[in-house]
């Protein structure tokens, strides 16, 4: 068996998160312990639902599980470029996001900050970190959630939209740098993904369940490039980039 057959066999006994509270991330760690994951690290920024859910962990699937806490927007932790060290694991999973506030953004300096830090400068140095000279010549993975928001600016999120656009700009980049190497950048657009704050702003056909997004991403796991999630996506984020401005402004 060649070493590349071999590395798309190859299961992940270790995984780094970042954003680990969210459903989606939460949906797959259980996913990755039901295949045999081993090691988990946990970063969000709530203390209890993390020590609520590494407890969750260890009871039914007996992995270990360390949690750090960091508030992404927190200046004072993101001032010091030693707190970004990052160990070696098989997936480093980032997830991180925060929706926000459109209209708020537009007269609240606060909310834009908010916007932009979650979802792009907060993640630059976590990626940074994990994708170094020397663990790009390695076999790991790096997926890394952005929104098929980042498409096309809309009046209902471009602040989000905006955000996302820059996070995915940045992680294509980082994708077509390492096309020969042996670490793989796998980058998720996804579609209205069912959670609570989604099914109140989206149609329940649109949306995807988080354990649904668990199993897809895993029956593939080594894959690498940009992917849409749902897959129904690609198509309509194509027409939503072709149609005239008048049009775009309606939705």
């Amino acid at each position: 068996m060649n070493s590349n057959m071999a590395f798309k066999e190859k299961k992940f006994k270790s995984v780094w998160v970042l954003g680990s509270n969210s459903k989606v991330a939460q949906s797959i760690c259980i996913e990755l312990a039901k295949k045999g994951c081993k090691e988990l690290f946990l970063i969000s920024r709530d203390k209890d639902q993390s020590l609520n859910f590494a407890e969750f962990l260890k009871n039914n699937y007996e992995v270990k599980v360390t949690i750090k806490i960091i508030d992404i927007k927190d200046k004072e932790f993101y001032n010091n470029q030693n707190n970004f060290k990052v160990g070696d694991f098989d997936l480093y999973l980032i997830t991180a996001g925060y929706l926000g506030n459109n209209e708020n953004a537009k007269i609240d300096l606060q909310e834009t900050k908010n916007i932009i830090f979650n979802n792009y400068f907060g993640i630059l140095p976590w990626i940074n970190s994990i994708a170094t000279a020397d663990r790009i010549e390695k076999e790991c993975s790096l997926w890394v959630f952005t929104s098929v928001a980042a498409d096309r600016g809309r009046p209902s999120n471009y602040y989000y939209g905006s955000a996302k656009a820059g996070l995915h700009n940045f992680c294509e980049g980082l994708l077509a740098s390492c096309h020969d190497k042996p670490f793989c950048v796998r980058i998720i657009k996804a579609g209205f993904i069912a959670t609570p704050l989604t099914l109140s702003i989206a149609p329940k056909i649109l949306c995807i369940k988080t354990s649904k997004v668990a199993k897809i991403l895993l029956k593939k796991p080594h894959k690498r490039g940009v992917e849409y999630l749902p897959w129904f996506w690609r198509p309509i984020m194509f027409l939503i980039r072709i149609v005239p401005t008048k049009l775009v402004s309606k939705l």
